[in-house]
């Protein structure tokens, strides 16, 4: 058996090397030969230099640096394309993903489950603010999302190659990981965990980019709030009607003047705030139409180490000559 690591990286020149010294030790109590991929998504700092640095120490280790930061949904889909392990683990450099659990991953792949994922069961040194917002986000997926996405599971997953090959045929430009690998609807195993809080530096995933990841997840897998705008419209409608009953019956039956100043502008307000509202949960997804439709890139690799890139191919990604 041969496991492989996918790891993005992104400006962790601090954990980077507590990170190494982990995953030897976890990977010294597995039976299997393995590799470690590393995706550098255009990282700012001497990242770069010491992935070279650990790649010319060791064959095992792989690098694939990005031209730019394209993201950390791009950057594992690249670590997904050119691994070639039995089973892939996808994992985060910060050390908040243990790798202390890679055995017991293993363990439950080998006895037959084609995706292993950890479960989060307490958030160490993150904010009250990072901790409902996370609740909030798996509340509302396990309710709008037409996949089935296990709460307090993130993207430090363990997949067969089975589920890589049918995770390599989803090539959508807007990408949730942890979205797709739920769409598959593969035999999973759950490993309760204690996540820890990073093991140096600060993370790069801001609120904004949360809530960015957040609304690519509902309208990626869910129509619901185009549904919403809809019903929105016929409530709308629905108003005027009974409120157009209601102008009738004072002006032809009650013979009286309708003052309504008030009620008019409300109304305005309500009908047109509706109508932006319902055009612009339609714009988003005509937006991600035409996103699909330019069929771009999802990465460009710009380098590699230890990996020939050029000789694997990849559908949607671009993979530039040396110099």
């Amino acid at each position: 058996m041969k496991l492989s690591l996918a790891i993005p990286v992104f400006n962790e020149e601090m954990a980077l090397p507590l990170l190494m010294i982990e995953l030897r030790k976890a990977l010294s109590g597995i039976d299997c030969d393995y590799e470690i991929l590393f995706i550098n998504d255009g990282s700012r700092d001497t990242t770069a230099t010491l992935l070279d640095q650990l790649a010319a120490a060791d064959d095992r280790v792989k690098v694939l640096n990005f031209s730019r930061n394209f993201g950390q949904q791009a950057a594992i889909t690249a670590g997904l394309d050119f691994c070639d392990g039995d089973a892939v683990v996808i994992m985060d450099a910060d050390l908040q993903d243990p790798p202390s659990l890679l055995p017991e991953m293993v363990r439950l792949y080998r006895e037959g489950f084609e995706v292993v994922s950890p479960q989060r069961v307490a958030r160490d040194g993150e904010s009250w603010w990072k901790r409902t917002t996370a609740s909030t986000f798996y509340a509302l997926m396990s309710r709008l999302a037409d996949a089935n996405i296990p709460q307090q599971v993130g993207d430090f997953r363990l997949l067969s190659r089975r589920a890589v090959i049918a995770l390599r045929a989803l090539r959508e430009q807007h990408r949730f990981v942890r979205g797709m690998i739920a769409w598959l609807g593969l035999p999973e195993a759950f490993l309760p965990f204690e996540r820890r809080g990073r093991a140096a530096g600060a993370t790069s995933y801001s609120t904004w980019r949360m809530l960015r990841l957040s609304w690519t997840a509902i309208t990626s897998f869910s129509a619901l709030p185009l549904r919403v705008a809809t019903i929105g419209g016929v409530c709308a409608s629905g108003a005027a009607v009974v409120y157009f009953i209601y102008a009738a019956y004072r002006a032809l039956i009650q013979k009286a003047v309708v003052q309504g100043w008030t009620s008019i502008v409300f109304l305005q307000c309500f009908f047109f705030g509706m109508t932006l509202l319902s055009l612009g949960m339609i714009g988003q997804y005509i937006a991600r139409i035409y996103d699909e439709s330019k069929q771009r890139p999802l990465y460009i690799l710009s380098g590699t180490r230890n990996i020939d890139a050029e000789s694997i191919a990849v559908r949607r990604a671009v993979v530039l000559p040396p110099r």
